[in-house]
């Protein structure tokens, strides 16, 4: 379970997240996060969160993103907001580390997948671009259609796809959540 300090590291894409408020805290309202990301570091596809928005605020650095249609090179002090539904994506194209802070709202189930995808990462279960095998992404995306999904597809196909992959994982063994079976260097509690 994820607590308020705890960092969490992966990588395969370069992100390092430190969990600021976490839902517990804001009984699910939002999940506030303060991310790293390395150079030509970023999350591994586009995406779609149908119920929750995404505010992210530069620290220090350069987010390149893709919100929409807009491309946008985000700099220090620079608020970028991504309104439920819209397409999204984004990676750091500098050479130096990008530091920004983002507001999942509501939290839904945001942190568990984190969770759980840092931990196939640690495991190194994904591959160079960020991702679970087929099987595995299923079990995971259809636990989590409601947070986030594939943009473009319609989402009755996506679930129906999901639904049959995650059966099919399930017999592998495959399921929607995954724990690091690897030392947790990954998950580093904050002293006070």
């Amino acid at each position: 379970m994820i607590r308020a300090g705890d960092t969490l590291r992966n990588e395969t894409t370069g992100e390092t997240i430190t969990f600021l408020e976490t839902s517990a805290d804001t009984n699910g309202e939002y999940t506030l996060i303060e991310v790293t990301v390395a150079p030509g570091g970023g999350v591994p596809m586009a995406h779609v969160h149908p119920q929750q928005s995404e505010t992210f605020e530069v620290i220090s650095g350069e987010l390149t993103m893709k919100a929409g249609r807009d491309r946008i090179v985000a700099q220090a002090g620079d608020v970028v907001t991504v309104a439920p539904g819209q397409v999204h994506k984004f990676r750091n194209a500098s050479d130096a580390p990008v530091v920004f802070r983002c507001t999942v709202a509501p939290a839904l189930e945001f942190e568990r997948f984190i969770e759980t995808m840092f931990a196939l990462g640690a495991d190194g279960k994904l591959n160079r671009r960020g991702m679970p095998s087929p099987l595995r992404l299923a079990a995971i995306a259809n636990a989590h259609f409601e947070d986030s999904r594939a943009p473009y597809v319609p989402a009755w196909l996506q679930k129906a796809g999901l639904s049959a992959g995650a059966l099919a994982a399930k017999a592998f063994g495959y399921g929607p959540t995954y724990e690091s079976r690897q030392p947790q260097p990954e998950l580093v509690p904050q002293t006070a």
